[in-house]
């Protein structure tokens, strides 16, 4: 990026980035509003302090993988962000980039929440930052700062502003995360069948959907670094795939799954068309949007109801069928309906290398995010004690308050030694 009087263009960069950093407010309020009340204030706490600990990894370690000069297409040379010289109109890009690298762990966190404790998710998170996201990252968007791309960008890989570089990531480490520490307590009855656990507040998670919606027109649209004519186009197909989401997620459940989590499949739907139109905003029509959007609320709804109902996967916010299938879905999307004279290849060539892109990343994630699960659980150890999850997870938690917090669970002693074995070979 080159040096000069600021602008309109670095003005809307710096304001992006604050609509990128207001989503963590977004994810808080939906996330703490989808736990159970006890867990509300562990879940604020790690939403807060994602920004602090990725801010430090990312800053340090992650920014120079990311956007370093390239080693090959591979990685990047830059050893931290004061090695890449950031300054100018490179200070306000680190920091629009740090929102994004702050919502791909930020993802994890919902996935797992309700039984992690604070420690293992911040040693996860800053993990986070300081290889699975950066190096990724760099395969797909390497070229940024240096003109040196990663090898995915070099054969024409698009992902406009992070479908799966941001939130497949996250969707798949916290699907990771998710299946290896197993359900909350109570989440299952002992033949399998779903119970539903109370949330604290569904009210404030349709404040987050709202903050995070506003949020995403910054993500989107800051993404094309520039405040051009491109700009208002990206924000509108944002917003019609919202739209689309939403409405089809709602009309979908409603039709075809009998009312169940109908009021989540509306919010999730919604979520499902951001996330899916963040990799092809800058290709599509708004028609083309609108499609998208339509297309991941009814993959939202089937992806969910598979993990819940099929593979047993205690996701209590949603961010898997959300962020990782719908944002695989999203990065095909660029070759299924986006504008072919805007297209690096022919259609079929690109839905190739997409489809290419898109199984990368999900081995990328999912191999180092087990990796990264399994040091933590021989480690620091991952799970709470199921004292501190009845009682409710916070970093003071002490023994002495097990009796005191001994609430009924729903569980017999046999389920919760099956449980918790399970969790244990995971």
């Amino acid at each position: 990026m080159q040096e000069g009087p600021f602008g309109a263009d670095e003005l809307w960069l710096l304001v992006a980035a604050g609509l990128v950093f207001l989503m963590q407010a977004g994810f808080l309020c939906l996330e703490v509003g989808l736990v159970q009340t006890r867990h509300a204030t562990a879940t604020a706490m790690k939403n807060t302090l994602d920004w602090v600990v990725v801010g430090v990894a990312f800053s340090l370690v992650g920014f120079g993988l990311m956007f370093g000069a390239s080693a090959g297409g591979w990685i990047g040379s830059g050893p931290a962000l004061l090695g890449i010289g950031v300054g100018g109109r490179d200070s306000l890009f680190f920091l629009f980039q740090l929102g994004f690298a702050a919502t791909a762990a930020t993802i994890v966190s919902g996935a797992i929440a309700g039984r992690a404790s604070i420690v293992s998710y911040l040693v996860a998170s800053s993990l986070m930052a300081l290889l699975i996201y950066p190096v990724f990252g760099h395969w797909v968007w390497g070229g940024a700062l240096t003109g040196s791309p990663g090898w995915l960008e070099a054969i024409g890989y698009r992902d406009f502003a992070g479908s799966s570089v941001v939130h497949a990531v996250g969707g798949v480490v916290g699907l990771v995360g998710a299946w290896i520490m197993g359900p909350r307590l109570g989440r299952f009855a002992a033949d399998g069948s779903t119970r539903n656990l109370d949330t604290h507040s569904f009210s404030l998670s349709l404040l987050g959907v709202t903050v995070l919606w506003v949020g995403w027109w910054g993500f989107n649209g800051g993404s094309a670094l520039a405040f051009d004519g491109s700009v208002g186009g990206i924000i509108v197909n944002t917003n019609l795939a919202a739209c689309a989401g939403s409405l089809v997620g709602f009309a979908h459940a409603r039709r075809f799954q009998a009312n169940r989590e109908i009021e989540i499949k509306l919010v999730g739907g919604l979520l499902s068309g951001l996330v899916a139109i963040t990799a092809c905003a800058n290709v599509v029509s708004p028609l083309g949007a609108l499609a998208v959007g339509a297309s991941a609320g009814v993959l939202h709804n089937l992806a969910s109801e598979w993990l819940l109902r099929r593979a047993r996967i205690d996701d209590p916010v949603g961010a898997v069928p959300v962020h990782a299938v719908c944002g695989v879905w999203g990065v095909l999307c660029v070759a299924i309906f986006g504008r072919a004279d805007l297209l690096p290849h022919d259609r079929l060539t690109q839905l190739g290398v997409q489809a290419l892109g898109a199984g990368v990343c999900v081995a990328w994630a999912g191999a180092v995010g087990w990796l990264v699960f399994q040091a933590v659980r021989r480690s620091v150890g991952l799970r709470v004690s199921p004292a501190e999850e009845r009682a409710g997870i916070h970093l003071g938690f002490s023994g002495e308050e097990e009796a005191a917090n001994s609430a009924p669970t729903g569980l017999d002693p046999d389920e919760l030694r099956a449980l918790l074995g399970e969790a244990a070979r995971r």
